[in-house]
């Protein structure tokens, strides 16, 4: 149907579970937070020597990454209860990766939307924001493939508003800013709608993807379209009062965001990932944050996607 998206939702929103500090557009380098390697399993091995030298020499010489991430996504990346530590699968993930070269990683949040920019112009090293792969991505970036997810759409329990993903046309749909729910999936059914002489949907945008939760929540949306690990955590973090709508759609891979020139780079990171991969590590990881549905052994630089 529509290509899935490029990120995971944000943790959930009733007054008493929403993050403390979640509005993408008000975070800043201020919150930024360095970590070593998160697991003892993917630390234990070393860095591996072949990959260091593989390492572009800003890296290297600085013994750190700048990873560009829109930290409201729970549970792929999102700030821990301090306000301030950035945390999630991808976290962990990237973590584990970058201990393979022998360097740390600093996180950076950021509006999701400005993450890609931030990258072509060397505010970041990287771009880690649960970024589906698609042609649009892949003319202005260098990715690297590291999990599948599809597009999931979420109401509230019960489904009170009685809404039907496959004609959703005059409901009211929350979706998050820069998205490719936002950008492609919502346009081309909101153009089914009028080319069926049947109202629009309603789309409520938002930079920040707790509010957008919160929206189905409060019922001001009738539904919401995310990534499904995130579309689980909101289910999970708000006790129940929201469900999943039928099933997931257009899975497709999450890539690391690169410049187009570090191909190398994204080279080494994937034979990175597939030591993970055989260490065990990467599936523990995916295993504590409950996303193995999404576990690939597909890593691969700038893969032919549709």
């Amino acid at each position: 149907m529509f290509p899935t998206r490029a990120l995971a939702v944000a943790a959930a929103a009733t007054t008493a579970l929403a993050l403390s500090a979640c509005g993408s557009d008000s975070l800043s380098e201020g919150g930024a937070t360095t970590s070593a390697a998160p697991t003892a399993s993917a630390s234990a091995s070393g860095p591996d020597q072949a990959l260091v030298a593989k390492l572009p020499e800003k890296i290297k010489s600085a013994g750190t990454i700048v990873v560009g991430t829109d930290a409201t996504y729970q549970p792929n990346e999102y700030l821990d209860t301090d306000g301030k530590t950035v945390i999630g699968m991808d976290v962990d993930l990237f973590d584990a990766v970058m201990a393979k070269f022998g360097v740390k990683t600093e996180w950076v949040p950021s509006a999701f939307d400005a993450i890609i920019l931030g990258v072509q112009s060397g505010k970041y090293d990287i771009g880690v924001s649960s970024f589906t792969i698609n042609p649009e991505r892949l003319e202005q970036a260098t990715m690297v493939s590291y999990f599948t997810a599809g597009t999931q759409w979420v109401t509230q329990k019960g489904n009170p508003k009685a809404v039907d993903p496959d004609n959703a046309c005059g409901k009211t749909v929350g979706v998050q800013k820069g998205t490719i729910q936002a950008d492609i999936d919502l346009p081309a059914r909101n153009k089914t709608c009028t080319d069926a002489g049947k109202p629009e949907i309603n789309v409520l945008v938002d930079a920040d993807q707790a509010k957008v939760t919160a929206a189905v929540q409060s019922g001001k949306a009738d539904a919401m379209l995310v990534d499904l690990p995130p579309a689980i955590s909101a289910v999970d973090l708000t006790g129940g009062s929201l469900e999943l709508l039928g099933e997931q759609y257009d899975s497709a891979p999450y890539g690391y965001v690169l410049k187009k020139e570090d191909t190398e780079f994204g080279e080494a990171i994937a034979e990175a990932l597939e030591q993970l991969k055989t260490e065990g590590t990467y599936d523990e990881i995916l295993a504590k944050w409950k996303a193995e549905g999404g576990a690939t052994d597909d890593f691969a630089v700038n893969p032919q996607v549709s």
